[in-house]
């Protein structure tokens, strides 16, 4: 039975959303969230959750090159914690050290959806079970 999964590209300002499932296991982007306070966000995350009804999040991990930690390190993972523990969805930390790599430069918003596509893509290839 395929799975539906969600992940996220965590930013201060902007959280970009893309979907997949186990099946396919193409990702694609689905959107970004804009709000501005994090109850905002979080009500945001709330109604995509419930239209979804994924199996797990996914979350992208940001770290220096040699893998050390910085303080947006500390907020995803802190981001992580709360979509598990506000909603009950597993959630999975995927290293997203390159993935901002692979997207060609542009402005606006849509960049954010692609990164967290980028993301579950990375997710379908390195985590999830066959």
């Amino acid at each position: 039975m395929p799975k539906t999964v969600l992940a996220f590209d965590f930013g201060l300002k902007r959280i970009g959303v893309a979907i997949g499932n186990t099946l396919v296991r193409q990702a694609q982007p689905l959107t970004v969230i804009t709000a501005a306070t994090n109850d905002a966000k979080f009500e945001a995350i709330a109604v995509l959750l419930k239209e979804w009804q994924p199996a797990c999040c996914v979350v992208g991990l940001p770290s220096h090159p040699d893998g050390t930690e910085h303080e947006m390190t500390v907020r995803c993972r802190r981001f992580a914690n709360q979509l598990n523990g506000r909603f009950g969805v597993p959630t999975v930390l995927v290293d997203e050290r390159y993935s901002s790599a692979v997207i060609p430069q542009q402005r606006g918003e849509t960049i954010d959806a692609e990164a967290a596509a980028i993301i579950l893509q990375q997710y379908f290839n390195d985590y999830a079970e066959s």
